[in-house]
């Protein structure tokens, strides 16, 4: 699907509910304020589900972007998802009834009635960006949250999956006079003092595998019960291990409870993101795939560092 041809459905909508996804980063959150601020601005009732997980680091732009408990949606939209196995609980009613869904993913699963993907794309921000220019005009309301999208989902632009377009789109928005730099402050200059210790705990007790080459760091139930941490302490916390001199491949254990373990993976040097964890169930980019293991920090550890081995021997 192209932007003219999701343009042209979304022109003969109305009452639609956005979908983001579990755990939910900038970019599925950005992707959804923007796209809710385009339609209401082409005289659509449009409304994001609430997502209960969404951290205080993105409550203050979800002011009144809520759809109320009466809301019947006649149509849905799902952006930044991949897979419906990603979608919160309270999206599970509306599993088979995307009718529009729009991602970035290499991995996506192509639930929707309607799939636009673009694998190419930095951020999902991108893409809906493509819609802005098709479907309406670009206001500072919609260029603020897909500058916290794209931004966030490369880094600061930092990232390697950031490309010239991605620059342009980020010019284009602050061309609009956003704020970006307090944006910037919020996200990447700006750290609770519980995420400095966290960071603290985390240097001293990651480990290091082939010859420097593969960082793994867990964050585990303990470390953020003995720092009383939330959530957005840990915010983004998969960026930390690849900082350190050598690493090419960061790998994140976070222990969500006793028994289950999400895996974040980075990569700089070649090794593919996607193919390793799509051997443990899960998926995402070339550069930065995530999944989820059942089983302690141990066994998560040993699970990812014998699927880097298999993506590693099947490459040579």
């Amino acid at each position: 699907m192209t932007a003219r041809e999701a343009a042209a459905l979304l022109r003969g909508w109305d009452q639609i509910l956005i979908l983001t996804h579990r755990r939910p980063d900038g970019d599925t959150l950005g992707c959804a304020l923007a796209l809710r601020a385009l339609l209401e601005q082409a005289g659509k009732t449009a409304w994001l589900l609430p997502n209960r997980e969404a951290t205080a680091l993105f409550t203050p732009y979800l002011e009144g972007a809520f759809a109320p408990s009466s809301f019947a949606p006649q149509h849905v939209v799902a952006v930044d998802i991949a897979s419906p196995s990603l979608f919160p609980e309270n999206a599970l009613p509306y599993r088979d009834r995307v009718e529009l869904l729009i991602d970035h993913h290499p991995s996506n699963e192509g639930f929707g009635r309607h799939n636009w993907v673009e694998p190419d794309k930095a951020a999902c921000g991108e893409i809906i960006y493509e819609l802005v220019e098709e479907l309406g005009t670009l206001t500072p309301r919609i260029a603020l949250p897909l500058y916290v999208a794209i931004s966030t989902d490369t880094g600061c632009f930092q990232y390697s999956n950031t490309s010239p377009n991605t620059h342009r789109v980020a010019a284009r928005l602050m061309e609009t006079g956003i704020d970006a730099f307090a944006v910037n402050k919020r996200h990447f200059r700006t750290k609770s003092f519980k995420r400095l210790r966290l960071e603290g705990m985390l240097a001293a007790e990651m480990e290091l595998f082939q010859e420097g080459t593969v960082a793994i760091a867990a964050v585990t139930l303990d470390m953020m019960a003995s720092l009383d941490a939330h959530e957005e302490d840990a915010e983004d916390i998969a960026a930390f291990a690849g900082q350190v001199e050598g690493v090419e491949t960061a790998v994140t254990i976070r222990e969500l409870k006793p028994g289950e373990c999400k895996l974040s993976v980075r990569t700089s040097g070649g090794l593919n993101a996607t193919k390793v964890c799509a051997l443990l169930g899960g998926g995402g980019h070339a550069a930065a795939a995530g999944c989820t293991v059942t089983g302690s920090v141990d066994d998560a550890k040993a699970a990812i560092l014998d699927a880097i081995r298999q993506v590693q021997a099947r490459s040579k």
